[in-house]
């Protein structure tokens, strides 16, 4: 049975995959295909989900954030909660354990300048706190897991939170010289050139794709994992129907030609 924490002390020793997810969605959405892929090797994965804390109990959330969880179908007081239940289906489908941070989703964290869609995929504030989270995070986990291999989202589709924890992770990791690779944010990653329009952004030159081969055992695992999110779906895709072809699309769409299906990521020369 995966491990489910919110104390980094609780974690065992051993992992050689961290997998730094901005919220309780995206590591089974971007990498979930690896995860399976590890697991059933026999490695160990831990996903860490940063954006993963709860508003407190008196907050007056802001008109944007209400109006996502009308969109969710969420009550406002359980919304974290029912995505946690959510994400740790899913992690128990591909095998993970994870780690739940308690910082918050930047609709919380600062409805002030996050207010609308627009400003939510927009460059994020200067004084945004999440960055020195996940600075103190990577320290954290790079002195307890000195071997392990870092997955990053690339921040395809400019989300705030993905580009901060790209930002601070790949700042932070490579000033450790610790060996990372950058996801594809999925589903944003659909969307005509938003890759290449990302790595235009961060220097193509100094990134190489790498190939995770997917056969239908994992690719439909990934799948099981996503249907997990049952609020999210019809955000995400439309409907909860017209996710398994999205996935499927796309992990076509990515593969080498000598590949069925992958998952590509991006790794630094």
């Amino acid at each position: 049975m995966p491990l489910v924490t919110d104390q980094a002390m609780a974690l065992p020793d051993g992992y050689r995959h961290i997998v730094l997810s901005p919220h309780l969605d995206d590591a089974a959405l971007s990498c979930g295909g690896l995860i399976a892929r590890l697991t059933a090797t026999g490695e160990r994965v831990l996903v860490v989900n940063i954006c993963s804390g709860s508003p407190p109990s008196h907050t007056e959330f802001s008109p944007f954030a209400q109006t996502l969880h009308q969109r969710w179908g969420l009550p406002p007081s359980a919304v974290v909660a029912h995505r946690r239940v959510e994400d740790a289906a899913a992690l128990g489908v591909l095998g993970a354990d994870a780690l739940l941070l308690p910082a918050l989703d930047a609709i919380y964290r600062r409805p002030d300048a996050y207010a609308d869609e627009q400003s939510l995929f927009a460059t994020p504030v200067v004084d945004d706190p999440l960055t020195d989270v996940v600075a103190t995070l990577i320290a954290t986990l790079i002195k307890r897991y000195p071997r392990a291999t870092f997955y990053v989202p690339l921040a395809v589709g400019m989300h705030v939170d993905h580009q901060l924890v790209f930002s601070a992770a790949t700042t932070s990791l490579c000033a450790a010289a610790i060996h990372f690779a950058c996801y594809e944010d999925f589903p944003y990653a659909r969307q005509p050139s938003a890759v290449e329009q990302r790595l235009a952004m961060i220097g193509r030159e100094l990134y190489a794709p790498r190939y995770i081969p997917l056969d239908e055992t994992l690719l439909q695992a990934k799948i099981r994992a996503i249907s997990a999110y049952s609020s999210q779906l019809g955000v995400l895709f439309g409907n909860a129907a017209a996710m398994p072809a999205a996935v499927t699309e796309y992990a076509a769409r990515v593969a080498s030609p000598t590949m069925r299906y992958a998952e590509r990521q991006w790794v630094s020369l």
